[in-house]
């Protein structure tokens, strides 16, 4: 049986600032993106400069942490954003949704792409390898933080969690960091290494993504204040990423059946 390390959330205080894990995993985040995209945009045929992805960067952050902060108050606090409106701001309690995040970063990719001239699916496809480093910190975020814990186990690396209970219980945070992290990169940046049809990178990935999370969910414990929200046993997790799957599973049959471009 494992013990949770109960590391100090905050990693660095400099008299009143105090510089949380949380938040440094989005800074290793944003510069993955920035090392691996102006990689990418300096390839031969690339649809992309590495000025671009500076844009890619700053603009997608901005989305990435209003999306994810406004998500999670509607997903999954609705209550307590209605009772405490200042809670909002206080995203170094790792109070953030993907599903928002993913929406915050599409409405930017549709606003760069009208400005560059670009087809939406075209940077779509270029930024979609480029995300998985990002969610993966900011898993091992949840981890230290000791939230989103597993549901109860009795397999040799259950972990207790003395911040919940005594009960061994699945490291969720460290399979998902596994899953939509490290698998995730290594399957989309070798498939994304050869010109595709427009839109199947973007689609692998929303595919990938929603089956990895609907295949963690069943051993995390549901969301607190929620619980199962369908059948029984379906998590909001889950539910959520039900759209995404059938969203790309549409765009890669799209992307093969009518062709309307390449990625890049």
């Amino acid at each position: 049986m494992l013990t949770h390390p109960q590391i100090d959330p905050v990693a660095l205080s400099i008299g009143p600032l105090k510089i949380h894990w949380y938040g440094l995993m989005y800074v290793i985040g944003f510069l993955g993106f920035l090392y691996l995209g102006k990689r990418r945009a300096r390839r031969p045929g690339s649809l992309f400069t590495p000025d671009q992805v500076d844009d890619m960067m700053f603009w997608g952050a901005i989305g990435v942490v209003a999306g994810g902060r406004i998500g999670y108050m509607l997903f999954y606090n609705l209550k307590e954003f209605v009772a405490h409106p200042l809670s909002f701001f206080q995203v170094w309690d790792g109070g953030m949704s993907f599903h928002g995040g993913l929406l915050g970063v599409m409405i930017v990719m549709i606003v760069l792409s009208w400005k560059w001239g670009n087809r939406l699916f075209e940077l779509a496809d270029f930024v979609a390898p480029l995300i998985p480093i990002g969610l993966g910190a900011g898993r091992i975020g949840n981890f230290i933080n000791g939230e989103l814990w597993g549901r109860p186990t009795d397999l040799p690396w259950g972990m207790v969690f003395p911040m919940m209970d005594s009960t061994p219980r699945h490291p969720s945070q460290l399979y998902q960091a596994l899953l939509e992290g490290f698998v995730l990169f290594v399957i989309l940046w070798w498939f994304s290494r050869k010109p595709r049809p427009a839109g199947s990178v973007a689609g692998l990935f929303l595919v990938l993504y929603a089956l990895f999370r609907i295949l963690v969910e069943f051993v995390r414990e549901p969301d607190k204040g929620l619980g199962f929200v369908a059948f029984g046993w379906m998590t909001q997790g889950q539910l959520l990423s039900l759209p995404m799957l059938a969203a790309g599973l549409f765009i890669i049959w799209l992307a093969y059946r009518h062709p309307l471009g390449r990625s890049a």
